[in-house]
């Protein structure tokens, strides 16, 4: 039986196509990395100025230069580039990144995300994860779908301090994939052994489901 964060990330991975860039933001999306196929051909790109990164392997020696976006020490395929930090927002400004997993602590039906803090509780600050949430055409959050108190994180409206405004296309949970759409969240995949009258009581956003096409993860 998977574990939450198995369940979601095995099911984000069906998210990225060949050919793609792809930005991992810190957390959870970090170790998508393990459930991309080694065959796939697909580019990761780290807003530190990496293009090309892979996990680094156990036995490996880290190179003390080579980061993610969460400090973790990483690797680099054949035929990676390294650059500076201005280069590596100009990618994501020109919109030159094709999708960026996110995580949060809250995100609503309108697509508004907030993931960057918590007022009372220290904060690095936004980071990179304001630039991405603009400029990338495709934002997919990867969260828990409730916080450790049983609260509902996919919410009507966010009330945390706002990372973007309506910039979320898709939000994977252990319980639900769900598209953002004008009209509400669309729940596309509802995870096995789970009905939709406990998914609703789980969510505060209004949720639009048709049973009949519903997917399983």
């Amino acid at each position: 039986m998977p574990s939450d964060q198995e369940r979601i990330l095995a099911r984000a991975a069906r998210e990225v196509t060949a050919g793609q860039i792809v930005n991992l933001g810190i957390g959870l999306p970090t170790r998508l990395f393990h459930y991309l196929p080694p065959e796939m051909e697909v580019l990761v790109h780290s807003e530190n100025g990496v293009l090309g990164c892979q996990p680094l392997d156990d036995d490996a020696a880290p190179d003390l230069e080579m980061i993610d976006s969460g400090g973790a020490y990483i690797g680099a395929r054949p035929g990676a580039s390294v650059f500076d930090s201005a280069l590596s927002f100009a990618m994501i400004r020109r919109s030159r990144v094709d999708v960026t997993f996110m995580g949060a602590f809250e995100v609503d039906q309108q697509g508004n995300l907030a993931n960057w803090k918590i007022p009372g509780k220290f904060s690095p600050g936004i980071g990179g994860a304001m630039e991405l949430a603009q400029k990338v055409e495709t934002l997919v959050v990867l969260c828990s779908h409730n916080d450790k108190h049983g609260n509902p994180k996919i919410l009507k409206r966010c009330r945390l301090p706002l990372t973007a405004p309506r910039c979320v296309t898709r939000i994977i949970t252990e319980k639900a994939v769900m598209q953002v759409t004008d009209a509400g969240l669309e729940v596309l995949d509802i995870a096995e052994g789970l009905d939709v009258a406990t998914l609703r009581a789980a969510t505060e956003a209004d949720l639009i489901i048709d049973e009949d096409r519903l997917g399983r993860f």
